[in-house]
């Protein structure tokens, strides 16, 4: 998360288009939708509409779309022609869940455009598809509005690439959420990234990070096996989960009250409530815990049912580590991970 210091400096570069800081940051103005690169020549925002961004993806995520006047993705001086075909595209088409055939029609070699984004985004091309496609749906889950009322202020002549991304993501077009058999999905900002919520109004069903790799097919997963939809708004469980988060991050409690409604094989449910057990500031390896539940040759079934944990930091599956010590794997990301250890040991 920028500190306020970093966020003025930011400020102070894009007020001056200062080229220095080219590649360091990108802004997303919330009363256009855009994103932008620090030398755009549009008018200036006040510092209240600006939200900066170390990474473009973050911005994607955010709901934010590029901007047409200064293309931060494919601006022609700083991408190949490549790179700029292929978000042209993604703009046109957001919705779209890209195959091997879809590169073939623009003539384009998949592993070339993988590594392309990769070495100028940091991330590739599918998952910049991705972004874009989920950035649509949390855009209206940030916003709380109701869904059958959303329309897009991207510049496209419908609200359909958002229909068809809420469709795919949330498992219904707008048009058919309004009933009461739904789940609840919200968006909450963290000191570590956004995260999603989704909860009915007894108890929590999945908080994750927004980044995560496999979200999509998680809340697929859940859909299915709850046979509800899921809609944008805030129950109770969702509001209490946001404050003790908030805390959580102060260092004020040590543990999570907000009631969990677990989805998963007996097994899963015993080496999740397992995690619960492991004191903050202290981990437990796989082998570990596999013990603990009784089980002590299945460490690696151990380690699935960590990894298809729903509920990030409230479920304490970065508490567990490798036998030799190392962090092992984390759905939100080893530098997440990492932090979560130190910010508990503190």
């Amino acid at each position: 998360m920028l500190t306020e210091k970093r966020k003025k400096e930011y400020y102070q570069a894009l007020l001056n288009k200062n080229k220095v800081y080219e590649g360091l940051f990108f802004v997303g103005v919330k009363t256009t939708g855009v994103f932008c690169r620090p030398t755009c020549p549009a008018r200036k925002p006040k510092v209240e509409n600006c939200e900066f961004f170390e990474t473009a993806q973050e911005a994607l995520l955010a709901s934010f779309r590029p901007c047409k006047r200064c293309r931060p993705l494919s601006h022609p001086n700083i991408v190949s022609r490549l790179v700029q075909t292929l978000v042209e595209a993604v703009e046109t088409n957001p919705e779209k869940h890209w195959k091997e055939c879809d590169f073939k029609k623009l003539s384009v070699d998949a592993s070339t455009a993988r590594r392309q984004f990769k070495k100028r985004f940091g991330m590739t091309f599918v998952a910049y598809a991705r972004a874009r496609r989920m950035g649509l749906a949390m855009k209206q889950i940030r916003e709380g509005h109701k869904v059958i009322d959303a329309q897009l202020s991207s510049g496209y002549e419908s609200s359909s690439g958002f229909r068809d991304a809420f469709s795919r993501i949330m498992g219904a077009p707008p048009s058919k959420s309004e009933n009461h058999n739904i789940l609840k999905a919200s968006w909450i900002d963290t000191p570590l990234g956004p995260m999603l919520a989704i909860s009915d109004d007894q108890a929590l069903y999945l908080i994750e990070f927004v980044d995560r790799r496999g979200l999509e097919k998680e809340i697929e997963r859940l859909r299915k096996k709850t046979k509800l939809l899921i809609v944008p708004g805030k129950p109770n469980p969702i509001k209490q989960i946001e404050g003790e988060l908030e805390r959580y991050f102060s260092g004020k409690i040590q543990e999570f009250k907000t009631p969990l409604f677990l989805l998963g094989s007996p097994f899963q449910k015993r080496v999740w409530q397992e995690l619960q057990k492991i004191p903050k500031g202290e981990t437990r390896s796989y082998a570990e815990i596999a013990r603990a539940i009784d089980k002590p040759s299945a460490f690696r079934a151990v380690a699935l049912a960590n990894g298809a944990n729903q509920f990030a930091i409230v479920i304490p599956c970065h508490r567990v580590i490798n036998s030799n010590g190392d962090l092992g794997g984390y759905g939100g990301g080893i530098k997440r991970k990492e932090w979560l250890l130190n910010h508990e040991r503190k």
